[in-house]
């Protein structure tokens, strides 16, 4: 009997890295062979395979056009690895943990108001308020886009009560994880010393069906965010 597709294609030792590496946040191919300590080419080549298999997509740079950010399709590496365990036993299925520890949370992208006040609305919904959650922008915009309130409150039943607010509010406070969602901010974003900083590479939305994909992608990944949030049993 032959193991899954996905064994067989994460079995490959710089395949395995490539993921793992990408599962801590979005990344440029040249950050990648940094990471791996592989040569450009080689590094293309399987990520190649791995956006074949739909496990990996990239998406250009609004920072840079000449560069892209790769990243998960977490949904697809959710459900490859829930097959590979059931392929092996019924049993092994996630119990997913409903109790989170107290962390702090901060999302930024560069207006603070669409992507990232999202995600903060959307963490805030999926730990049911146990986990400090804020977001804030490097150039503050006055008020939340009302495609970003509207595709929370027609698709997720949320309502956006916050106001954009600037990174320097922010300033100096402790933050478990720092999450960049525009590849602007990436580049501006100040040290939070102790803070585990993650980058989700997304577009700026700018007509309502967009905002309503940006709002699933963003969903779909703050859902896979929560196991490291949850409290480890004693």
């Amino acid at each position: 009997m032959e193991p899954p597709a996905f064994v067989r294609l994460a079995a490959h030792p710089l395949r395995w890295r490539l993921l793992t590496s990408l599962a801590a946040g979005d990344h440029r191919v040249r950050e990648l062979t940094d990471l791996v300590g592989e040569p450009q080419n080689l590094v293309s080549y399987h990520l190649r395979l791995l956006r074949e298999e739909g496990l990996v997509a990239s998406r250009r740079s609004d920072f840079d056009g000449r560069d892209s950010y790769y990243h998960l399709d977490l949904d697809r590496c959710s459900s490859a690895l829930a097959s590979v365990g059931a392929a092996l036993h019924p049993a092994l299925r996630p119990s997913p943990s409903t109790t989170f520890a107290p962390r702090h949370v901060l999302f930024t992208c560069t207006g603070n108001s669409a992507r990232s006040p999202v995600a903060e609305a959307l963490l805030r919904h999926h730990t049911r308020g146990q986990v400090s959650v804020t977001s804030a922008g490097s150039h503050p915009k006055p008020h939340i886009n009302p495609h970003a309130v509207l595709a929370l409150r027609s698709g997720y039943g949320i309502d956006i009560a916050a106001h954009p607010r600037s990174l320097d509010e922010v300033a100096g406070h402790r933050f478990d994880h720092v999450i960049s969602l525009c590849d602007r901010v990436r580049e501006v974003l100040p040290a939070f010393p102790g803070s585990v900083r993650t980058h989700w590479s997304l577009a700026e939305p700018d007509t309502y069906p967009v905002f309503q994909r940006i709002t699933a992608e963003i969903d779909t990944r703050v859902r896979h965010l929560l196991p490291s949030l949850q409290e480890v049993p004693a």
